[in-house]
């Protein structure tokens, strides 16, 4: 069994900033890809960026400049680097990783939770 369990968020002032984590546990032999995607309500979720195992990122093009999505292979663990947040930015942010579970031949998709992130005064 794989987890993801997200941290971080909460309320923020616009302007502000946070940092989501979001680490992996259990029984992983690898990650691949690791990604954050948001959900506003009445929104369907959108992709927010994507990392590889190499440190290659790709981020939504609205986004870009303010978000920084980083990892650490180690700790299985992905972080989104949120600056200058504004009202539009809250929803729930989830997170999701490929993974190659051990005794497994088949890479797997997983999510976490979700965890809210508000901006606002």
């Amino acid at each position: 069994q794989v987890h993801l369990v997200e941290s971080g968020g909460g309320l923020v002032q616009p302007g502000g900033s946070l940092r989501l984590s979001c680490a992996a546990s259990g029984s992983i032999y690898s990650i691949n890809a690791m990604a954050w995607y948001r959900q506003a309500p009445g929104n369907q979720r959108e992709l927010v960026a994507t990392i590889t195992y190499g440190g290659r990122t790709d981020y939504a093009d609205s986004l870009k400049g303010r978000f920084t999505i980083s990892r650490d292979n180690v700790k299985n663990t992905v972080y989104l680097q949120m600056h200058n947040l504004k009202p539009e930015d809250t929803a729930i942010y989830y997170c999701n990783a490929d993974v190659l579970p051990r005794g497994s031949r088949y890479i797997q998709l997983f999510w976490g939770q979700g965890i809210q992130v508000t901006v606002s005064s």
